[in-house]
Parts: C-alpha cells; structure tokens; sequence
C-alpha cells in the first residue's frame, strides 16, 4: 500500500514538473507595452533570447497564414473579387496583419533588450 502511495506521489511530481518545465515562453500580443518593457528589462540574456525565439516564431506562421490567404485570394476570379468571400478574406488578412504588427512592437522590445545586455541576437 505505502509503495502505491509512492508511485502516485512520484507520478504527480513527474506531471507537474512537465507542465511547468515544458510550457516555456509564449508570444502573447495582447501583453501591454508597459509590462512588456519591465518584464524585458528584469529579464537574463537567456530568457529575452528564448522569449525573443517565441515572438519570432510566432510571426513566421502568422505571416504563412497571410500568404496562404492571398493564394486564396488569388484564386477567386477578377469577377467575384468584390463578393463576401474576397471580403471575408481581406478581412482575416487585415486581421492577421495587425496581429503580426502587435507581435513585432513586441518582439523588437525583447531584442533590444537582449541587444543592450550583450546577448546573442543571431538568428532573430
């Protein structure tokens, strides 16, 4: 009984390792400015590299949702260009675009950053 009490000790200590050790940064676009820029400033150069890496990361595959919607949009006939699917479209890619905006202000906070404390920049 006591070794069953073990496992499912260890068990729980192994899961909520994983789920803190394993979430590591992500891009959030929504973060104020303000709370971008203290968190950066707080930061080692390691974490502003990885929180760097995330943001980055994350605009490669918004901009490669853009562009598969421009194929999209490329496809529909000149005819159909002003109906609701183009519209709807543009209006994802408007809104893909200023997400994309909203991640670089801050991903270019993190890399300055990283930048001022000596950090390796290569590769962002």
């Amino acid at each position: 009984m006591e070794s069953a009490k073990k496992i499912a000790l260890y068990s729980l200590l192994a899961v909520s390792l994983i789920v803190t050790v394993g979430c590591g940064k992500k891009a959030d676009e929504n973060k104020p400015l303000s709370e971008v820029k203290a968190e950066a400033e707080e930061m080692n150069t390691d974490e502003l590299r990885a929180t760097a890496m995330a943001y980055n990361k994350a605009i490669k595959a918004k901009k490669g949702d853009v562009e598969k919607l421009a194929e999209k949009l490329q496809d529909i006939p000149p005819a159909d260009l002003l109906g609701d699917k183009a519209k709807s479209l543009k209006a994802d890619m408007e809104k893909i675009n200023q997400s994309v905006s909203a991640l670089q202000e801050r991903f270019q906070i993190y890399y300055d950053q990283l930048k001022e404390k000596g950090g390796d920049v290569s590769g962002l």
